[in-house]
């Protein structure tokens, strides 16, 4: 195995954990209904930071996961 292919192997498994760590850490679809039949009481300054934080979470999965499928690619064409 050449080094570039080695280098090449490691960041797409580094990819791959940072997309899999990324997709862990948004809030799921459902939380919002958890929330109201558990009695926890939103205030709209926490709506807001926790959209806010979603909102960034899917941009930072979509472009790691664009990334992950280049490296992929060029991985394989190598």
């Amino acid at each position: 195995m050449n080094i570039p292919m080695l280098v090449l192997s490691i960041i797409v498994v580094a990819a791959a954990l940072f997309l899999i760590a990324v997709v862990l850490l948004q809030s799921g679809k459902s939380a919002g209904l958890s929330g109201a039949i558990a009695g926890v009481a939103d205030t709209f300054m926490a709506k807001n930071k926790a959209k806010s934080w979603d909102a960034k979470l899917a941009k930072l999965t979509k472009w790691v996961a664009i990334g992950f499928v280049v490296l992929t690619f060029v991985m394989c064409l190598l």
